[in-house]
């Protein structure tokens, strides 16, 4: 139901923007803008599922983070994305399994 929503709510605002610009031009920082805060708002969802928990109010370090650091790790590395995926999962679960 959430994902039928967000649907519907998605082609309404891009129809709604065709509607208001008509055939005029975006400002020239609008670009920009957009093209910013797309990694940024990625950037505060893994940060906020990452340090987050449910039950509690302030940061949770726990092996999420170290999944997380291991596929840092195996990215700078240059290793391709299904093995970074692979690490992170490898290195949670081991993390997990020990504590």
């Amino acid at each position: 139901m959430v994902v039928g929503a967000l649907v519907v709510s998605t082609f309404l605002i891009k129809g709604a923007g065709s509607l208001v610009m008509g055939d005029r031009e975006l400002p020239p920082w609008f670009p920009r803008f957009v093209e910013y805060l797309t990694p940024a708002l990625l950037a505060v969802l893994v940060v906020t599922q990452l340090l987050g928990s449910a039950g509690s109010r302030g940061m949770v370090f726990d092996a999420r983070l170290a999944g997380f650091a291991a596929a840092l790790v195996a990215w700078r590395l240059k290793a391709p994305v299904p093995v970074v995926v692979l690490v992170a999962a490898a290195v949670t679960a081991g993390v997990r399994a020990l504590g």
